[in-house]
């Protein structure tokens, strides 16, 4: 065939005209639909079938809450905020105060809250800072939540005391959301004002700050035991230390600002003032 025959050939083939209404990124988009579905069914699969660690004993739970409240003022130093987010946020109020007299940090959450429990470690943490706990107990969270099973301590039998401050905790359900405590009248009405939705956890420093919500996410500590994450903390690098220490950080600075920022030993550190001005 003659190249004249092929150029009429080709100009007598009609051309392919798009289909009305069919954008050019269709197929693009299924594939993104596709991989979306595969990526939350991955995470389903690792949420349902992450195993429930294993229960402490009494001794091994006593080496984890020492390490975990006996971190050095360098690991705190070294880490800031870390990777946390700032959810804490200033509040105007009467001030709260425990039975003592003394600035009171509420917490009000459950024993089956994934965010719960990835916001009990922090709080430790920082509380440690100022005084001293008993009777801390392991748990996890509940087996059919999202983040499953994350490895947590639990404040229904705790006992805490500080001569800086009072601590006031409320787990309101067990692991299997069954009642277990309930938050007095004040306290109720205090949650509400600031967290009308009544989220959990919800913590209120001193009626200076409240947080609500976790300031990180529970799929951090997924899968691990205590002795692990305990662990971790100790390297100022790890990612668990820069979750938890980092939003424990944050916690001392709120706690700092209700005590007028005594003890000066934790509250005069150059980490804690710009965590401070940074909450406002």
């Amino acid at each position: 065939m003659t190249a004249r025959k092929v150029a009429r050939t080709r100009r007598s083939q009609p051309m392919r005209k798009p289909v009305a209404g069919t954008p050019g990124w269709v197929a693009p988009a299924a594939v993104l639909a596709v991989v979306a579905l595969v990526v939350a069914t991955l995470l389903v699969i690792r949420w349902y079938t992450t195993p429930a660690p294993k229960p402490l004993s009494n001794d091994t739970t006593a080496i984890v809450v020492a390490q975990v409240t006996g971190l050095p003022a360098s690991e705190f130093d070294s880490v800031g905020q870390g990777t946390a987010n700032n959810l804490v946020k200033p509040v105007s109020g009467t001030a709260l105060t425990g039975v003592s007299g003394k600035p009171e940090v509420l917490y009000i959450g459950a024993e089956y809250c994934p965010f719960c429990a990835a916001e009990r470690w922090p709080l430790i943490v920082a509380l440690s800072r100022f005084g001293t706990f008993s009777g801390l107990q392991t748990t996890s969270s509940s087996s059919t939540d999202v983040y499953p099973n994350t490895p947590t301590f639990t404040f229904r039998a705790a006992a805490y005391t500080s001569q800086y401050i009072d601590f006031r905790a409320v787990e309101t359900s067990d692991r299997d959301q069954k009642p277990l405590q309930s938050p007095s009248s004040a306290e109720q009405q205090l949650w509400s004002k600031y967290d009308p939705g009544g989220s959990i956890p919800f913590v209120d420093f001193g009626n200076r700050y409240v947080l609500t919500g976790a300031t990180y996410s529970p799929d951090l500590l997924g899968g691990a035991s205590w002795q692990a994450i305990s662990g971790e903390l100790k390297d100022p690098n790890s990612a668990q230390a820069k979750a938890i220490v980092g939003s424990a950080n944050l916690f001392t600075a709120a706690i700092c600002k209700a005590t007028a920022n005594q003890p000066a030993a934790v509250c005069s550190s150059a980490t804690i003032q710009d965590l401070e001005k940074k909450l406002g």
